[in-house]
């Protein structure tokens, strides 16, 4: 099932993914340099109460660009680099996380139902290539489609998780001119930040769909 003929079909999406990275890491490293009136912190406290969301915590948590809002506990955690750097990386990261929390709060249907898909994402991600493996092993095609309708599961998360990413990231870039967080002239770092992040769910949903169209290639010349 894992031979070179995968490799070749979803190449577009592994090339686009390895551009989408490096821009990342540049354009992260450089915004980094930028400085910034409010810390990612402060920042984000401040869009937050701005929009009436005194409720949503702002906490700090570890790792490198693992920043998240968290519907559940409505607590948006930032990295340690993000919370305490008064830098166009920090509070552009910060402010995007800000936007997620903006769209819990007002509904934003998209959202919704990414949030509603999340166990039937996790439950197809984590049993899917079982089904797989087993459907090609056994040359059992109910089991084969079961594997593929779960792995559909998690494709259909990653499209729906496009307009959440970039939604958040148009709130935030508008935010932080409206509220005067970053000046308009000095917004192109911010913005370059934000671009290079959505290329990367770009590249993450590509990969999926070319996958789940592999499999159900092979598994319609199987049947045929």
């Amino acid at each position: 099932m894992f031979d070179f003929r995968y490799f070749l079909f979803i190449a577009p999406a592994l090339i686009l993914a390895m551009i989408a990275q490096a821009w990342l890491r540049s354009a992260y490293a450089k915004a980094m340099k930028q400085a910034a009136p409010l810390s990612g912190a402060a920042a984000a406290r401040h869009i937050l109460d701005s929009a009436g969301l005194y409720n949503v915590e702002v906490q700090q948590i570890g790792g490198q660009l693992s920043d998240h809002y968290d519907p559940r506990d409505k607590v948006l955690r930032l990295s340690t680099d993000v919370y305490s750097s008064r830098t166009a990386a920090a509070v552009g990261i910060a402010a995007h996380e800000a936007g997620h929390a903006i769209q819990d709060a007002r509904n934003y249907a998209p959202l919704i139902i990414r949030n509603l898909a999340v166990p039937a994402a996790n439950f197809g991600s984590s049993f899917s290539w079982i089904l797989l493996i087993a459907g090609f092993v056994m040359t059992n095609q109910y089991l084969l489609w079961a594997g593929i309708g779960l792995f559909a599961c998690v494709v259909f998360f990653q499209l729906i998780n496009l307009p959440v990413e970039f939604d958040a990231s148009s709130r935030a870039r508008g935010i932080l001119i409206e509220l005067n967080i970053v000046p308009r002239e000095e917004m192109p770092a911010v913005r370059s930040v934000l671009n290079a992040a959505a290329l990367t769910y770009v590249a993450a949903t590509l990969q999926s769909v070319l996958t789940l169209l592999y499999y159900i290639m092979l598994a319609s010349n199987r049947r045929d």
